[in-house]
């Protein structure tokens, strides 16, 4: 699923294209799917150029479930037919084969469909970071989950309380639900209730995961937190007012096999669940980013070829 221009998603065209070959150092891999993430769409529109240039035309997709087909020269690390995951920075994963560096990929989750493993590399590592790096969370602390209806709430809110804290978030009323049931001790319904009016008391750390107008979201996060708190963005920079004793955080997930292992081996104990709410043929790429557009998207898609 490529792109030759930037715009909307109709930009996005099936096309057949020579198999790719191993080159050293990398794996080819059969893809058993890739996932659709929310950056993607700015991607595909171009916001995203400053950031992250490509050259076009692209194979659009960072994240990967598949089987080892090929090994290039000089990896010893993995054989022909093992399952494997991993975030792919050069993009292509949504094809039917794709290469990728050895040392970016680890074993797949066991316990778990092949295909559904996709939506663990990148929504996973985002959260890992938010909750471990950045907020440094531990045990006792009361932290918002702010947007725990996408793919990284959900995982955010699991290892939040998997750290030890008492959990609270935000969702609308299709994710409520499923938001408790991964593990927050609170549920804030964003669309008919004001954050402040919700906590009988404030947080150590707030992650927030919502494109929100940096200025609002600086007015109504930051009031939440105590004295010394911490608030982690993903997606915008949160500014502090001069003299205050807050701490403010935004940052862009790195790759980082050992975080992505870790995590594989709390989804095989049980520890942390897949939110993988479609799955849908590669092919549909396009309708899923304008579902997402639409605000049509929760937890985690994967497009299996």
């Amino acid at each position: 699923m490529r792109i030759h221009v930037y715009g909307d998603a109709s930009v996005i065209r099936a096309e057949d294209v020579p198999r790719p070959s191993a080159g050293p150092g990398e794996v080819l891999l059969r893809v058993a799917a890739t996932s659709f993430n929310p950056s993607d769409v700015g991607l595909r529109r171009g916001l995203l150029r400053s950031v992250l240039p490509v050259d076009l035309p692209l194979t659009l997709g960072s994240e990967v479930a598949g089987t080892v087909v090929e090994v290039g020269h000089g990896v010893h690390t993995l054989a022909p037919g093992a399952p494997v995951i991993g975030r792919v920075d050069s993009g292509g994963t949504a094809a039917e084969f794709v290469t990728a560096a050895a040392d970016t990929l680890v074993a797949a989750p066991a316990t778990v469909p092949l295909a559904h493993a996709a939506a663990v590399p990148v929504a996973g590592l985002t959260a890992w970071q938010a909750v471990f790096d950045h907020a440094n969370v531990t045990p006792g602390q009361r932290v918002l989950v702010n947007g725990a209806g996408g793919g990284v709430g959900g995982f955010a809110v699991q290892l939040a309380r998997h750290a030890g804290a008492h959990v609270i978030a935000t969702a609308g009323p299709r994710s409520a639900a499923t938001v408790r049931r991964l593990g927050a001790h609170q549920v804030i319904d964003y669309t008919t209730t004001p954050l402040a009016a919700a906590l009988d008391e404030p947080v150590d750390a707030v992650l927030n995961l919502v494109a929100l107008d940096p200025q609002h979201a600086a007015a109504t996060l930051l009031p939440l937190l105590r004295p010394g708190g911490v608030a982690v963005s993903a997606t915008v920079p949160i500014p502090v007012p001069a003299g205050s004793s807050l701490t403010t955080v935004q940052f862009v997930a790195r790759n980082d096999t050992t975080q992505l292992a870790a995590l594989v081996a709390l989804i095989d104990t049980g520890a942390v669940h897949l939110d993988v709410t479609a799955t849908r043929p590669l092919t549909d790429l396009p309708a899923v980013h304008v579902a997402a557009e639409s605000g049509l998207i929760r937890g985690k898609t994967v497009l299996v070829p």
